[in-house]
């Protein structure tokens, strides 16, 4: 029996999971999956969680059942890429988990890029229990107070304006180093700006934050802004285990594959999502973001299957096509970039754009939900059972 396990269950790990069973055979594969919350966690929508609204509950045991999958709940300590085995924590203590093959979709989380004082008194929006406690902390500011929100792209964006929308009462505020929404083309950044009056955003651009105090940010020039609630969306860190095993990692930790999404240093090692240093279509890295997460797990999937079962290994697009970006539950954008990754002049605006994202995050949960799409194919057997004399069992 041939041991798969899977690290994380988010978009890129839930849904390889699942594909892997639905292809794979069951008498010759094992498939587990090690996620740290019982749920598959929309990480795309936690920004509408802090500002107060319900996302749909998506127990994992859930949508895996039928499928084979074994799941464990528990946190990843630390993964033996030479002895092949993966530590895990849980309410009963420490345990390992060996494995054949290894899928490491970890993913990220928020980036304090070492500013003093982001872990003691800043919230973010990267995983549910910091979502949660924003929540929380908005909640009890009821009508009077201000949030800040840290970071200039699409995190601190989405963050800013839901919470802007969903709590008027409150003076929100948004400070980056460079330019909001820089990357934008024209007729988009307008857009955006206009969006940010429209729900009274104050906007502080080119003030880099140099430290995070309990009711207020300090910028590089001395200036202080007052807040009660400051939001972190400076960015992405993948988590440190990766290089602490032993894998071969770039600078900001992230794990370097080959084209087939195999780790360049342990080939036994697949890489799908945020963790992945992987040169797109373009030529380009692909940036941190869902639509990557589906690409690099799609991949990661064929290469598996392709090289345990003796298959041939069909290449999946690495494209980057832009960004869609939501600005409260009735405005939105989809900036379409080309080649060079360079924002295109056209961009899809308001609520069409909206609703565009909607239907895109819903598919996405949906596929993730669905695994089996309704049937068990298990249509692949190992190589090595394939090759095993007749009368011999591998």
């Amino acid at each position: 029996m041939h041991r798969i396990v899977v690290l994380g269950a988010g978009y890129a790990g839930a849904f390889s999971a699942g594909y892997l069973a639905r292809q794979l055979h069951s008498d010759d594969f094992e498939i587990t999956v090690v996620n740290a919350e019982p749920d598959f966690i929309e990480r795309l929508r936690l920004h509408q969680l802090a500002a107060g609204q319900e996302l749909r509950h998506r127990p994992l045991a859930e949508m895996f059942a039928g499928t084979g999958i074994r799941l464990r709940v528990a946190r990843v300590t630390d993964i033996d890429v030479e002895r092949r085995t993966v530590t895990v924590a849980d309410g009963a203590g420490l345990d390992r988990i060996d494995y054949d093959t290894l899928l490491y979709a970890l993913g990220s989380t928020a980036a304090d890029h070492g500013v003093p004082g982001v872990a003691e008194h800043a919230f973010h929006v990267a995983a549910r229990p910091s979502a949660l406690r924003l929540r929380e902390r908005l909640n009890t500011l009821g009508e009077n107070g201000n949030v800040l929100v840290v970071g200039g792209n699409l995190t601190a964006i989405e963050a800013v304006t839901e919470i802007a929308e969903s709590h008027p009462g409150l003076r929100v505020a948004l400070v980056t180093s460079g330019e909001v929404g820089g990357w934008l083309g024209v007729k988009a950044r307008r857009h955006l700006l206009r969006a940010f009056d429209r729900l009274g955003i104050a906007l502080h651009e080119h003030a880099a934050v140099e430290r995070v105090r309990e009711s207020a940010v300090i910028t590089a020039d001395g200036t202080v802004l007052p807040s009660d609630a400051t939001v972190w969306a400076a960015g992405f860190a993948v988590h440190p285990i990766a290089a602490a095993s032993g894998l071969e990692v770039i600078a900001d930790g992230r794990i370097r594959v080959d084209r087939q999404m195999r780790s360049v240093s342990h080939p036994d090692v697949y890489v799908a999502g945020d963790s992945a240093f992987v040169l797109g279509d373009n030529g380009k890295p692909l940036p941190m973001s869902c639509a990557s997460a589906g690409f690099t797990g799609s991949q990661a999937t064929a290469a598996i299957i392709g090289d345990r079962t003796g298959r041939s290994i069909a290449e999946a697009g690495l494209p980057y096509v832009g960004n869609h970006i939501s600005l409260g539950r009735k405005d939105g954008l989809f900036q379409l970039v080309d080649g060079d990754a360079q924002a295109k002049s056209w961009a899809l605006r308001g609520r069409a754009a909206a609703r565009v994202k909607s239907a895109i995050l819903g598919t996405a949960a949906w596929g993730v939900g669905h695994p089996t799409f309704g049937k068990l194919d298990h249509r692949y057997r190992s190589a090595s059972r394939q090759s095993a004399p007749e009368g011999v069992t591998a």
